[in-house]
């Protein structure tokens, strides 16, 4: 990629604070300027009972399911914290970033699809078709889509949720935002999540909405791009899953304009 391909622009980033490094890095060596506003913050669940006590039986399960890379690195945490993990406990994850976490932890046999990315893709993998009589544990924030876990009790499976991690909206000033935009200095927003999206409309309240709708917002997803349409959001930019593609997206798109 072209050391220059997005000079200049200045690209909003909105993960986790502490999430967005690589993306971060990547950004500046295409020559854009990257601009930190995380519109989700990661907290710990209120009351850590009840996961504890699904811990010191995971033994029981047969596969556990990891829904984020957040999940795989407080899931995992909360689990040695309290016991090994156990042998022949299978894992799986939905996406790319999540199964790096996975094997930066220690796991090498991770099932996860080889492209596609969500819910959806996971469950069309060979492995998740016969689960008459299985045990599943869903690592996840609280809350969420409900697709895995309704699809796998579908198909037989006994499933119990591991919530272990709280999403919240970070209490930051758009103001800045919003008057880069104003001063024609502001040329993209990027979003990983639904929920991420819904928090910036929040977060740049009512006199900033106007800033969202007109900016070219890159997102990873198709759900996520048609939830933008919905917000009023006029260039809605649909890439690939991870940061190459991402910053890839934006580059072609930049290339043009």
């Amino acid at each position: 990629m072209s050391s220059s391909s997005l000079a200049g622009r200045r690209v909003v980033l909105t993960r986790p604070a502490g999430q967005a490094g690589e993306l971060a890095a990547q950004i500046r060596a295409a020559g854009g300027e990257p601009v930190l506003f995380p519109t989700l913050e990661i907290l710990e669940v209120s009351d850590l009972r009840p996961l504890s006590a699904l811990i010191d039986r995971l033994h029981s399960f047969d596969l556990a399911v990891f829904i984020s890379a957040n999940a795989v690195d407080r899931g995992l945490a909360l689990v040695r914290a309290r016991r090994s993990w156990p042998a022949g406990l299978r894992v799986a994850t939905v996406g790319r970033a999540s199964a790096r976490a996975l094997r930066r932890h220690g796991f090498d046999a991770v099932i996860v699809p080889e492209q596609g990315f969500d819910s959806e893709a996971l469950l069309a993998l060979p492995e998740l078709q016969h689960m008459a009589g299985k045990r599943v544990v869903i690592f996840r924030g609280e809350g969420g889509r409900e697709l895995l876990a309704q699809t796998l009790v579908a198909r037989g499976a006994a499933v119990e949720y591991a919530e272990c991690y709280r999403r919240g909206r970070p209490r930051l000033d758009a103001a800045p935002l919003i008057d880069l935009w104003r001063r024609h200095q502001l040329d993209a927003f990027t979003v990983a999540s639904g929920e991420a999206l819904a928090n910036l409309g929040e977060m740049l309240g009512e006199s900033g909405r106007q800033c969202l709708r007109t900016t070219p917002l890159f997102v990873p997803h198709a759900r996520i791009a048609a939830a933008a349409r919905a917000l009023g959001v006029e260039t809605v930019l649909l890439t690939g899953p991870g940061d190459e593609a991402l910053v890839a997206g934006m580059s072609v798109f930049f290339a043009k304009v």
